[in-house]
């Protein structure tokens, strides 16, 4: 059986055609997510729509940096967040191996742990 992508085209016809959002916004929108997701093809076309519909080079290049900034903001948190948990598993599992006195709780171990 071939692959029928008429619930995605559907889907896709309806959310574009809200009218909460303008052309120029939803471009916008659709172009920061094909950069995000890495799809060169896709970027390209969002583009050429873009330009299309009147945006500059310099508001899409403006959209590069707000959506390259973004990404490195939640790159930055992820990789904050995901070391925290690594510290707070090492503390909990070192028990009296990370205390000076055996038997006493560490107080560097003690401030990593909920």
């Amino acid at each position: 059986m071939a692959y029928d992508d008429t619930l995605i085209v559907d889907h896709i016809k309806q959310t574009h055609g809200t009218e909460l959002l303008s052309e120029r916004e939803k471009h916008l929108i659709g172009l920061a997510v094909t950069m995000t997701r890495g799809c060169q093809v896709c970027t390209r076309n969002r583009v050429e729509k873009a330009r299309n519909i009147g945006l500059t080079d310099d508001e899409l290049n403006a959209l590069v940096a707000v959506t390259a900034a973004v990404n490195s903001g939640v790159t930055g948190a992820t990789a904050r967040v995901a070391f925290g948990m690594l510290e707070q598993e090492q503390a909990a599992d070192c028990g009296d191996v990370c205390s000076p006195s055996p038997g006493e709780p560490n107080a560097e171990a003690e401030k990593h742990m909920p």
